[in-house]
């Protein structure tokens, strides 16, 4: 185990738990970092910050695959490849396996399996008293339930247990779009209301960040399986709506999945300090939600609108099976603009959070994997409040004391 003043590497799970005991002992808040993309990640100035970067081992035996809490899904892709198997999660590599799984984890192949947390079969746990415990459907049943999609609030995973699928291949997908983008997402609406699960896409209009993000409006698309030429019929009514200008810059056939599919596939993009915005998880993405995204981003050049399709397997867990909300969703939609000083004042600030409001009225829920500012008011909006108040009950049992507060943190 390295330490250094403010941040801590254990090299074992009984690192883990004697540093567990011993913030407990001290009185120290803790703050856990698996790929460190959370907002409480890079603030432990107060307190001890536990990385989990060492504890990256990765274990395949035919579908079942055991991920250590500090491994990235960049790490995890590479490992499967050439196994025939994959896993919904991540869309870039250097997302940690830990803080994605928790919070649910929308991936690429969410309508074709569902969220990470749908194929989580198992997790090592230390508690807020130190001990480590298993949990899964047979063993400490309630905190499993709460750690798929209720976040960091019930201990430390050291080790994540999966069912993976086997798969032939991938198929990727993109358009370059211009024109009508409400008639592409219109488009869109109507094409994934019955399309396979197979098919998940992605729609993203951006301004100029960085190389690794062109600006503008891409539609990308996987398909769950080697048939290109499905991927290829099921995207045609795109290209063919009227007043579009849609450009292929695929489909490609790619082998099982050596890397995360091309979209966010690399280091992360550079973000300006500052958003103004948020993000919902939606029933239907009908023509006033279409309409106001598609102002939000004409109005603001400094904007972002980005969705993804749900359904699917996404929908057909139950409700009451895992904490995450908004089963019965069928877009994931976020939208925002950058509060770049140079750029906007006081008042298009205003007028951008009003817009927002707006946008976000109809959402069922907020997906906490997105929500990247502590605001604990918010928590009981990123749940159902049934499901709210049973996570209270688990944080009662397993953490009285909230020592894992450094989350969207549930009180007890």
């Amino acid at each position: 185990m390295t330490e250094s003043p403010l941040a801590v590497r254990p090299a074992t799970p009984e690192d883990v738990a004697a540093l567990v005991r011993r913030a407990h002992r001290e009185s120290i808040q803790i703050t856990v970092v698996s790929g460190g993309h959370g907002p409480w990640s890079h603030d432990a100035s107060d307190g001890m910050r536990i990385e989990l970067t060492d504890l990256a081992d990765i274990s395949i035996d035919g579908t079942a695959v055991q991920i250590g809490g500090g491994a990235t899904w960049g790490a995890v892709a590479a490992a499967l490849s050439g196994e025939g198997v994959a896993i919904s999660s991540g869309d870039t590599a250097t997302v940690g396996v830990g803080g994605l799984t928790l919070g649910g984890g929308i991936g690429w192949m969410v309508r074709a399996w569902g969220l990470a947390i749908d194929q989580l079969i198992g997790a090592q746990v230390v508690t807020a008293t130190g001990e480590i415990v298993e949990a899964s459907a047979n063993e400490n049943a309630d905190l499993f339930w709460a750690l798929r999609g209720g976040g960091g609030n019930f201990g430390i995973v050291t080790r994540f247990d999966f069912d993976a699928h086997r798969i032939p291949g991938i198929v990727h997908g993109e358009y370059v779009i211009g024109g009508d983008a409400a008639a592409v997402l219109r488009t869109c609406r109507d094409i994934m209301r019955t399309a396979p699960r197979e098919l998940t896409v992605t729609y993203m209009d951006v301004p100029a960040m960085d190389p690794s993000a062109p600006a503008g409006a891409r539609l990308a698309a996987v398909w769950a399986g080697d048939d290109a030429d499905a991927l290829i019929a099921a995207l045609r009514p795109v290209a063919d709506s009227e007043g579009v200008e849609a450009t292929v810059t695929s489909p490609a056939y790619r082998d099982i999945l050596l890397e995360m599919p091309a979209p966010a596939a690399g280091e992360d993009t550079p973000v300006p300090p500052g958003f103004i915005g948020g993000n919902g998880l939606f029933a239907e993405l009908d023509d006033v939600l279409i309409d106001r995204l598609v102002a939000f981003r004409a109005a603001y050049p400094a904007s972002v609108v980005f969705l993804r399709s749900l359904g699917g397997a996404f929908g057909d867990v139950p409700q009451e099976e895992t904490p995450f909300p908004a089963r019965s969703a069928q877009w994931f939609v976020m939208a925002g603009g950058f509060d770049i000083p140079e750029m906007i004042d006081d008042d298009a600030r205003a007028a951008i959070l009003a817009d927002w409001r707006r946008i976000e009225s109809g959402r069922l829920a907020e997906y906490g994997n997105f929500a990247d500012t502590e605001r604990p008011d918010a928590v009981p909006g990123m749940f159902t409040p049934e499901a709210y108040d049973g996570l209270r009950a688990v944080k009662a049992t397993w953490d009285p004391h909230n020592l894992f507060r450094r989350n969207h943190n549930i009180i007890r």
